[in-house]
């Protein structure tokens, strides 16, 4: 920064100081952290010494905080890839096992919506068709907020449902899928070019709530890329334009998402392969009957509480899966 020439690139200065200001943040917080924990040391042996029970509980109390700040700040830790940092494209997307399928793509949605209540993250919902009967067949949201794509990245897979069907007379036992599709929402910065002649563009009248207006005019936008076959469509504005920008915004997200794990060899990508929503390539399995269990595939986490995870608790399963990732990245590295 020191350099005469450092402001001839103005984009890059603007990144290098955004960079040191992170850095200095990092630096604060584990200085913070670590004057916390010396004061709660000397309130301790305060305490000991003069048979203070209160004070040692209030130590106690102090403790149990700055665990789990060291917690947060842990995480944050593992969050840098390129594009952890940037907002979130949610897609939930209902597989096999119909009206029971849509009905679990609705609790998926509670637990997501509930997790970013949590966490103080913005969500603003994109599209949304519901089922015939009931529950949800999918849904389209964004998540801001920061490291909002970086957290929910480790959801992105099969997610499996076992219990008794509240949709059968006979009280049977049903197996349920929805696939969750988690993108990073591109910097403008980030060129990725769409070709008018590669979209087939349709419009329609909005299904949802929305007012007279929404649903007399035909404002919901449906975008195919005809090269690859992403299909977006947006239908929550009222503006037909609006929801073209906001569908075209997605659509290059996945674009951009597909490039990439292109780039690294990863070409396994779920949203290609909407029609393998069932057995066999779940990344978490949620069991009802006949016992309770959440279990993750990839991390082996288990949690028996199934109402709190239900109700968006899923950090444990979150950074699990950050700490296996860098893991396997560190192994790979030779570190």
């Amino acid at each position: 920064m020191a350099r005469q020439d450092f402001w001839e690139n103005p984009e890059a200065g603007r990144d290098v100081l955004k960079e040191r200001s992170e850095l200095n943040e990092i630096i604060l917080s584990w200085r913070t952290l670590a004057g916390e924990l010396e004061d709660n040391e000397l309130l301790f042996d305060m305490a000991l010494e003069e048979e203070d029970e209160a004070n040692l509980k209030e130590v106690e109390r102090k403790l149990q905080e700055l665990r789990k700040k060291y917690r947060e700040m842990e995480l944050l830790q593992m969050l840098s890839d390129e594009n952890d940092d940037k907002s979130a494209i949610v897609s939930i997307n209902a597989g096999a096992g119909g009206t029971e399928a849509q009905d679990w793509t609705q609790m998926l949605l509670r637990m997501y919506l509930r997790w970013c209540e949590r966490k103080n993250l913005k969500v603003e919902m994109i599209d949304l068709l519901e089922g015939e009967e009931a529950g949800v067949k999918n849904v389209t949201f964004t998540v801001s907020g920061p490291y909002a794509y970086g957290m929910l990245k480790a959801e992105s897979g099969v997610h499996r449902l076992v219990r008794i069907s509240p949709f059968d007379a006979s009280g049977r036992r049903h197996t349920s899928f929805a696939a969750v599709l988690v993108f990073p929402e591109i910097d403008d910065k980030i060129e990725v070019e769409v070709k008018q002649s590669d979209l087939r563009v349709d419009t329609f009248r909005a299904s949802g709530a929305g007012g007279q207006h929404v649903n007399k005019t035909s404002s919901a936008v449906r975008l195919t890329h005809l090269p690859t076959g992403i299909v977006v469509q947006c239908q929550n504005e009222k503006s037909q334009h609006r929801n073209r920008d906001i569908a075209l915004k997605i659509l290059k997200a996945r674009l951009y998402e597909r490039e990439k794990r292109a780039q690294q060899a990863k070409m396994q990508e779920t949203h290609d392969n909407l029609d393998e929503i069932a057995w066999g390539n779940q990344i978490r399995s949620y069991v009802l009957q006949p016992y309770r269990l959440i279990k993750d595939h990839r991390t082996n986490v288990e949690k028996g509480n199934v109402e709190s995870v239900l109700d968006g608790e899923l950090d444990d399963f979150i950074e699990a899966y950050l700490l296996n990732s860098m893991n396997l990245r560190e192994n790979a590295a030779g570190v």
